[in-house]
């Protein structure tokens, strides 16, 4: 069975999404200004090379996340980088894909889901809104969670784990800091 790898950035006080929604917190963003070294540029591009599926939330679809990658893709067309996997949109609000190599899921949410894990590929990475993100964590469809910690303590904001109860037991997997400030936590849940 594939695996299902949840991808997000993060404040440095454990935030995926920040109180202040106008401070600029991430090393990297969309657009441009990439200012990530080359050694995260390089793992960034590993992770994608063990993966043929990216699972993406309407909202992120909508914020922009596909046309920023296929103008890359249109900017730099002799690299393959730039044009990886097929894409999966969860939603029931967008009657059809508008995008290359994109596709509509409509069905149950967690059904989709472990559809998706069943069929023969790659792992499956997930890129998506802290809603989004929560859900799949709520669910226990995660089997691998990576944070790229920003140098940047936010203050306040949202989580990915709202369970007050038990909490969310991790096994660390890895850990790697980068000369831009990031560091890159891997957990699979415990």
């Amino acid at each position: 069975m594939r695996k299902l790898i949840l991808q997000m950035q993060m404040s440095v006080d454990g935030y995926v999404s920040p109180a202040n929604g106008s401070l600029d917190w991430q090393v990297w963003g969309w657009g441009d200004r990439w200012a990530w070294d080359d050694g995260l540029k390089a793992f960034f591009n590993q992770v994608f090379e063990g993966v043929d599926t990216i699972l993406l939330s309407r909202k992120i679809v909508e914020e922009g996340y596909l046309d920023h990658w296929g103008r890359a893709a249109k900017n730099h067309p002799a690299n393959p980088q730039f044009a990886f996997a097929q894409k999966v949109v969860l939603t029931d609000k967008l009657k059809a894909s508008r995008w290359e190599r994109t596709a509509i899921a409509r069905g149950g949410f967690i059904d989709e889901v472990n559809a998706l894990k069943k069929k023969e590929g790659k792992d499956i990475l997930v890129i998506g809104g802290v809603g989004f993100a929560s859900s799949l964590v709520t669910e226990k469809l995660v089997d691998e969670f990576q944070f790229f910690v920003n140098p940047t303590a936010v203050g306040g904001g949202r989580s990915v784990f709202h369970d007050q109860r038990k909490g969310h037991a991790l096994r660390l997997l890895g850990s790697k800091g980068y000369e831009c400030g990031v560091v890159v936590n891997r957990y699979a849940p415990a």
